[in-house]
């Protein structure tokens, strides 16, 4: 039978995909933390950074990007794809793949690679993407302009997951739920590559999160897993147009991806006012700043994900109101991390 990509079968493909990257990963998962321990590839504490107090495997990241990966393989092979899609997928993959090899060498050198060679691999990424393939901010008119933002975007963001995982569950938790809404979001959209990549990365983080949280089995994803995340959901956000209804809908990737963004901006904020790099680590992270506040980690991974979820859910208002109430939204939302920004501040850290 000729394989065509029909809009009765849309449904049935997504389920397909969902299912077969959750339990890829889950399966996978056990899997590469074996391989890990078998070549001793572990997150060790040595560091005061470190938040973990005893050596873990790594290798977590491979899980999830296989998972994702083989998925979106395997519905192209029973399917075909749009004109177009199949160049977007393969930038996503290719991009992503260089960001996996870079974060699996971080993990397994020791002591780490330098922050400089990271940028230089992480830019030959965003140029594959943004000027190989064209996947850029499009609302910017200026092309010089858009790719100059679009490096600075993927780059940031690619980063900003590799901030926030500093606490069990908490990188691949956002991840799931910003990929959720990405894929809510761009649904009625025709860049079906955006809805593919979204839903195949939300199932693949769900099944790797127990075994994240797990005390038995822990397995943490390693820079492996957060830059590629990141460089994932960054090169998504870029893939649809979210509305015609009005122009604020524009800056809906920022709501959605709210919590590794706000990370980002107040982590580098509160190291420059300490005279620190914001480049280095450091035990600054808003997550560690609500622990010594008095939240149990548990506690913590609540308070994060209702954040996550609230701010994706004003994403999705937004590109459903009118600009006038869509930017009462968005003032709301900006407001309210400011006053939460200060509130953080004022907390001590040793």
């Amino acid at each position: 039978m000729e394989r065509a990509f029909l809009t009765m079968n849309t449904k049935l493909l997504y389920v397909l995909t969902f299912f077969m990257s959750f339990f890829l990963s889950v399966l996978l998962t056990p899997f590469f933390r074996f391989i890990a321990m078998k070549f001793n590839i572990y997150d060790k504490p040595i560091t005061a950074v470190k938040t973990h107090k005893i050596s873990t495997p790594y290798l977590g990241g491979l899980a999830i990007w296989t998972g994702w990966a083989i998925s979106l393989l395997v519905i192209r092979l029973i399917s075909n794809f749009p004109t177009g899609t199949l160049n977007n997928l393969r930038s996503l993959i290719i991009g992503s793949l260089l960001l996996l090899i870079l974060g699996l060498c971080d993990d397994i050198k020791k002591g780490g690679l330098g922050f400089k060679f990271k940028f230089l691999i992480q830019i030959i990424a965003c140029l594959i993407v943004v000027v190989g393939f064209d996947i850029r901010i499009n609302f910017i008119e200026n092309y010089f302009l858009s790719v100059i933002i679009s490096i600075f975007w993927i780059i940031g963001l690619s980063n900003a997951f590799n901030l926030i995982d500093i606490m069990d569950g908490l990188s691949s938790g956002v991840a799931a739920i910003a990929a959720g809404f990405f894929f809510v979001i761009a649904f009625p959209s025709e860049m079906i590559y955006v809805n593919f990549c979204s839903l195949a990365l939300c199932a693949a983080c769900l099944g790797f999160i127990p075994y994240n949280l797990s005390k038995k089995k822990k397995i943490f994803m390693g820079d492996t897993g957060s830059l590629a995340i990141g460089f994932i959901l960054a090169t998504v956000a870029m893939g649809t147009s979210y509305t015609k209804i009005n122009p604020v809908a524009v800056f809906a990737p920022l709501l959605v991806l709210a919590v590794p963004v706000f990370e980002t901006i107040f982590v580098s904020i509160i190291r420059m006012l300490n005279g620190k790099n914001p480049f280095l680590g450091s035990k600054d992270h808003f997550p560690l700043r609500l622990e010594k506040a008095g939240l149990t980690r548990s506690k913590i991974l609540i308070v994060i994900y209702g954040m996550a979820f609230i701010f994706g859910m004003l994403a999705y208002f937004i590109i459903k109101l009118s600009s006038k109430d869509a930017c009462i939204i968005f003032a709301i939302a900006v407001i309210t991390l400011i006053l939460f920004s200060i509130k953080l501040a004022k907390i001590k850290m040793d």
